[in-house]
């Protein structure tokens, strides 16, 4: 028999092994406790959270021949087990996704009014925004009216793509992301009850790839405990995060260099420095850090403290357009290789963005000493010779001279295209206004008809003689 995943292993089987979902926990118990389960549900939230686990649970709650007086199914009595090893004819799953059509719906229907050994019969279809819209109108007036032993429990990712008629005959229960701690503790506790030979750095890195989806941790988990450790670490996003906080080309292109030569895809190695990048985003801006581990969370603090907000705003959009860039591009590593110079020199970036970064880079080193002053960091404008005067009155602070540099730069441009426009507008003044020489003469029409206008001759009146 082959081994079974670690996700399907440590299935939830109780509300109070869910994790992270506590308001859908408390809702669903109450109403159980209280009788007041509704006719049909709408499980919506991102993969991995637990949403089929969560029906799969109140099938067994409304079923359960030992309920506990908080809504609990025991888990022990022949209802409880049959849900648990798929082979109860209570729990009814459809996967809207394959089964989409109108047929598949009116054979779901045909069945609905047929009774079933349990208490309550529930039919969970997973991916329900797949379903036609034939499917969707076949299922509506069940859906609104199902018979009393029947519980309805739709499941998505999208709830946007549901329709407003099908929302409107359900209760809509929202699943979150689980917290980075949540999903840590409960990774090390599937750890010690598999006896598996991970370690804390290992548990991090599943937690990381699993990004608020405690199925996708599992899966990390189970892949680092097969080969014996993370063999998926890409240890140049910390070389190429240090060179973008000390602007050194050098280091980040040998890194991206090394990685690429190893196998890695220039996608993940983008989409692992973008992920860093926002997470020291949201700690620069006093962002909620709670979906991330304890580890990532220094590293986010580290991280902002070693680039400052417009640079990783500047980071961000400019790997974000690189990474759409590569869908299209023959060779997606021209594009990582040229963000990653933009991005570490500026002198490759004439963006308005860059200056403002660099604007925000000299007011945080402060007023310059009389030693560490320099002809980069203070340029003098071409246009203006510097007079004793000013240079004794100098720029005082790094946002005065990156404004010099600014209004320098400006002016240049200003310049050039005053330059260029100036030929354009010489010939439209030549030809609106003609010269008296040159002016036009009379048509033999006009004349003949003697209204030609009196002209000014343009030498000297003959005389009468002539």
């Amino acid at each position: 028999m082959a081994n079974q995943a670690l996700y399907r292993r440590y299935r939830p089987g109780s509300f109070a092994e869910l994790r992270g979902q506590e308001p859908v926990v408390r809702a669903l118990q109450n109403a159980v406790q209280q009788g007041r389960v509704g006719h049909a549900y709408l499980f919506s939230g991102p993969r991995g959270t637990g949403k089929t686990s969560t029906a799969r649970i109140l099938a067994k709650a409304l079923n359960c021949t030992d309920l506990s007086s908080a809504g609990e199914p025991c888990g022990q009595c022949q209802s409880c087990l049959d849900i648990a090893n798929n082979t109860s004819y209570d729990l009814i799953e459809l996967d809207a996704a394959s089964n989409n059509k109108v047929d598949d719906v009116r054979d779901l229907i045909s069945r609905v009014a047929m009774g079933s050994p349990g208490k309550a019969k529930v039919y969970v279809l997973d991916e329900v925004h797949m379903l036609t819209p034939g499917a969707e109108n076949a299922l509506l007036k069940t859906l609104e009216e199902p018979p009393d032993h029947v519980v309805f429990v739709l499941c998505t990712t999208e709830p946007h793509k549901v329709v407003p008629t099908i929302r409107s005959r359900t209760q809509h229960l929202e699943f979150n992301l689980i917290d980075g701690d949540v999903l840590a503790d409960h990774a090390r506790w599937v750890v010690e009850q598999a006896g598996l030979e991970v370690d804390d750095d290992a548990i991090d890195h599943a937690v990381h790839r699993g990004a608020g989806s405690a199925r996708d941790t599992l899966s990390a988990l189970d892949q680092i405990a097969a080969a014996g450790g993370v063999a998926d670490r890409l240890d140049a996003v910390d070389t190429v995060i240090e060179a973008l906080g000390g602007q050194d080309y050098g280091p980040a292109f040998v890194a991206v260099h090394d990685a690429l030569r190893s196998g890695r895809e220039p996608r993940i190695i983008g989409e692992a420095v973008l992920d860093r990048l926002r997470n020291a985003f949201l700690c620069a801006m006093g962002a909620d850090l709670s979906h991330l581990t304890d580890a990532q969370q220094e590293t986010a603090r580290a991280t902002a403290a070693l680039i400052p907000p417009a640079g990783l705003t500047r980071a961000l959009e400019v790997l974000g357009t690189a990474l759409v860039d590569m869908r299209q591009a023959p060779d997606p590593r021209v594009d990582l290789e040229v963000a990653l110079g933009r991005l570490t020199r500026r002198d490759l970036d004439t963006d308005i963005a860059a200056l403002l970064e660099r604007v925000e880079r000299l007011e945080r080193r402060g007023p310059p000493t009389s030693a560490g002053s320099s002809d980069h960091d203070n340029p003098t404008p071409a246009t203006e010779a510097p007079t004793p005067a000013r240079r004794a009155a100098g720029p005082t602070s790094g946002h005065e001279r990156a404004r010099a540099a600014i209004a320098q730069i400006q002016a240049k441009q200003t310049e050039a295209e005053a330059r260029s426009a100036a030929p354009a507008a010489g010939g439209s003044e030549s030809e609106a206004a003609p010269s008296p020489e040159r002016a036009p003469r009379p048509t033999l029409g006009a004349v003949r008809a003697g209204t030609a206008p009196a002209t000014q001759p343009a030498g000297p009146e003959p005389s009468e003689a002539d």
